[in-house]
């Protein structure tokens, strides 16, 4: 069908769904955009101008066909949009939500130089909450093969597997140590950017699906992965990465100095109204807070504490700001709700009083050359100064937490702990031990959502073939691996 308008892009601005102002937004821990309507949809979908060479489905790790359900979305055609939308993401209404679409398939738009890009992101969360409102759900049209594959871990990558599994008719057992399914979707994405409601949503469509969930139950302290290797034909890892990375600056260890995660997850478990484990529940009310780091977690702390009513929360970074490594949408609304940057600056310290952290040391930063050229950052002597603090939460990112058992079963480790694994020969995401595949974050290292998502659906791809049910070839998938760096 002809585009009615080849200029609708020009004549059509931009327009993102409507966001609650900061002063009403950091009162509560909800979604702070909301949804489109269906005309709304189709309108900003319809800018799309067809460029003939898709930026925005190669810059998209798992390669949806975003040209293809936009026309899908003008053409008011929702549930055809979102059976597309499936056959390359199996989590798009998370994806659509926490994606940093600017870093990713929005900024690769052709329409992004001057003209606003579609609000690709928006479009693809619509897609699968309406779609699912009005009753659609995921077509499984697969004889069930018999086969039974241990899913260990109920995070994006492990979801993403089962997902595929159960498509091709091998059934999936999904472990998780947690009492939810989703991981860090659930557990470490505050509800203000993925409300936790999404998630149950897609536990229920995926047991509608046949996927099996035993939660509460970590391998390796309530069933053994013998016992999973017994029971199943084929082992699919993953866990996540959760070992916060720390600065190894003296302070680090004092009560008010708290992980990045361990804040967020005892925040999101009170907001629930779910039972504490841990560290519990950090309340950050009327403290002054430091953050040191800059990446999506360190903005989800920002905006955490800012609800919590702190009394001021400064965010602090070693880099400039042209050199955040998260989401410029994040940095933006962190901004907005009243979060203060202040860029250049390496901590050095924790200051300390009465054994409790009163304030952060830092020294200045700045770009030098090296004799190879490259750049680097070095601190400026001279230049210390104290920053005053009741509460510093350290968001530096995480590291891989190799299992005590991964050595028993012939499971073999990257120097720094990431399991190695990989797409190719003889099937994908294969590990040393040949019962056992692995994916997601603590293969390549701390990375998106959607990037989990990629590998776990190759997972599934390369265990299907190792079952001997034939090679498949997921849409929107052959592409060259981009391995972790």
């Amino acid at each position: 069908m002809a585009r009615k308008d080849p200029l609708h892009f020009l004549n059509v601005p931009r327009q993102m769904p409507r966001t609650k102002p900061a002063s009403l937004r950091i009162q509560e821990f909800r979604e702070i955009t909301g949804q489109y309507d269906r005309d709304q949809a189709a309108e900003q979908a319809a800018r799309c101008i067809d460029c003939g060479n898709p930026y925005c489905e190669w810059e998209c790790p798992v390669h949806n066909y975003i040209p293809h359900w936009l026309r899908l979305i003008e053409d008011g055609r929702l549930f055809e949009a979102a059976e597309l939308s499936h056959k390359t993401n199996s989590l798009p209404e998370m994806c659509g939500r926490i994606c940093p679409q600017d870093r990713l398939c929005e900024g690769a738009c052709t329409l992004n130089d001057g003209y606003g890009a579609v609000t690709i992101g928006s479009i693809e969360k619509y897609i699968t909450d309406e779609a699912f409102r009005q009753g659609w759900r995921p077509t499984v049209d697969a004889e069930p093969s018999g086969k039974r594959v241990a899913v260990i871990g109920a995070g994006p990558a492990g979801l993403a597997c089962a997902d595929v599994l159960i498509r091709h008719g091998v059934q999936p057992v999904v472990f998780d140590r947690y009492s939810e399914i989703g991981g860090l979707l659930t557990f470490g994405i505050p509800p203000f950017k993925l409300e936790k409601e999404v998630v149950r949503t897609r536990r229920a469509i995926m047991e509608e699906m046949g996927v099996q969930f035993v939660l509460n139950t970590e391998i390796g302290r309530d069933v053994s992965l013998d016992k999973l290797v017994e029971d199943h034909d084929a082992v699919f890892m993953g866990m996540g990465t959760y070992q916060a990375v720390t600065g190894g600056f003296p302070g680090e260890e004092l009560p008010n100095v708290h992980p990045a995660l361990d804040y967020l997850i005892g925040n999101i478990r009170n907001v629930e109204g779910w039972s504490q484990e841990g560290s519990g529940f950090i309340d950050l009310k009327d403290k002054r807070v430091v953050v040191l780091g800059a990446g999506d977690t360190a903005m989800d702390c920002n905006r955490t504490a800012i609800r919590h009513g702190a009394t001021s929360v400064t965010c602090v970074h070693r880099r400039g700001e042209g050199q955040l490594r998260g989401s410029r949408k994040e940095y933006k609304n962190a901004r907005e709700e009243g979060v203060k940057f202040l860029f250049n600056r390496q901590p050095v310290a924790i200051v300390e009083e009465d054994g409790r952290a009163t304030g952060v040391k830092f020294m200045r930063t700045r770009l030098a050359t090296a004799e190879d050229g490259r750049t680097r950052i070095e601190a400026v002597e001279g230049s210390e100064e104290i920053i005053e603090a009741d509460a510093v939460v350290v968001a530096f990112g995480f590291r891989p937490d190799p299992a005590d058992w991964f050595r028993d079963h012939r499971i073999t480790l990257h120097e720094d702990g990431r399991v190695l694994a990989g797409p190719h020969g003889p099937y994908a995401m294969q590990t040393s031990n040949p019962n056992i595949f692995a994916g997601g974050d603590m293969v390549r290292g701390a990375d998106l959502v959607v990037t989990a998502v990629y590998e776990g659906r190759q997972a599934a791809m390369g265990i299907i073939d190792y079952l001997g049910l034939g090679a498949i070839e997921l849409p929107g998938q052959q592409v060259n691996y981009r391995p972790a760096v």
